[in-house]
């Protein structure tokens, strides 16, 4: 048998298994049936790499064959195809009774959440900066991001390409900013937006992000053109289900850093400082030490944070 994709394998097991199946029980039915070697891939975190495979073909893709049928926990069929349905399998959408309002949480909740997001979907480290630790005296207001990120090419290169690229001095290291908001609607979006600009230029992309995204038209209008003009990518995070979150707007890509921005940063904030030293020393050792960065928590225990909130 032939190697094949991630998308590949969840078809081949829905449609042998002929029953809606969460991620976890694709990924133990492949271990079972052997289908994990035939993988084109090594990833550490198979599972996640699975369900967000299938979560954005069925966002960019009109003719996905894939079909969310429950959630808690989810689980997925193939479109237009009969089921077989069990005591424990709901084919039908189970979405919560009641929808989480935004006045359940506050913007630190949603760190998690942002980090799960950037880590399975970006393949990006973050870091929270904790704002109450930094001297603000010296430059004023909106200098902070909440959150920080970089991408490493270590997971992706040979060894030898990512030796070569130090040598040469272009290891493709991709630093983000990310501007956290629980809302983001029409009373709120000029200072929120730039106030995401202000703390953003040192990075290679930014982000604004938020849990609530008003889909007002004349807020989407505003909110596109100031996208395009100034180059920052909208986050819109889904609490109810962490892999339907999705990039509403890109980041425009900025090949070189800030650099006295990011002077300033780290002299005045020690949760910054301590993340490029962290990013050196992982680019000195070409190894990742994932314990310095924010930890990524599965899932479940996402929601289930949310949840207790209600």
């Amino acid at each position: 048998m032939s190697k094949f994709g991630f998308l590949e394998l969840a078809h081949k097991i829905l449609q042998e298994e002929n029953k809606p199946l969460s991620v976890e029980e694709m990924w133990q039915l492949a271990i079972r049936k052997g289908y994990d070697t035939l993988l084109g891939s090594n990833g550490k975190t198979p599972e996640r790499t699975l369900g967000a495979r299938i979560y954005v073909d069925m966002q960019n893709n009109i003719d996905s064959i894939f079909d969310k049928v429950s959630t808690r926990p989810t689980r997925f069929a193939l479109k237009n195809r009969k089921v077989i349905e069990s005591d424990n399998v709901v084919a039908v959408i189970n979405d919560y009774s009641k929808n989480i309002s935004k006045n359940d949480f506050l913007e630190k909740d949603l760190h998690p959440l942002l980090s799960y997001f950037a880590s399975v979907h970006l393949k990006v480290y973050t870091k929270t900066i904790r704002h109450h630790t930094s001297d603000k005296k010296e430059f004023g207001e909106w200098v902070h991001p909440d959150i920080v990120g970089c991408y490493f090419p270590l997971e992706d290169w040979q060894p030898d390409v990512f030796e070569l690229s130090t040598v040469i001095g272009n290891t493709s290291l991709r630093f983000y900013s990310f501007e956290l908001k629980r809302e983001l609607n029409l009373n709120n979006l000029r200072e929120s937006f730039f106030q995401t600009v202000s703390n953003s230029s040192w990075a290679n992309e930014s982000y604004l992000v938020a849990a609530h995204v008003s889909t007002n038209e004349d807020f989407r209008d505003e909110l596109s053109r100031l996208s395009t003009s100034f180059g920052i990518g909208v986050i819109a995070l889904d609490i109810q289900e962490p892999d339907a979150s999705e990039i509403i707007y890109p980041a425009l890509r900025k090949e070189n850093l800030d650099w006295d921005m990011l002077n300033k940063l780290s002299s005045m904030n020690n949760d910054f400082k301590s993340f490029l030293k962290r990013i050196r020393n992982d680019v000195q050792s070409k190894e990742i030490r994932k314990e310095w960065y924010d930890k990524v928590l599965p899932v479940d225990d996402i929601i289930a944070s949310f949840t207790k909130k209600i």
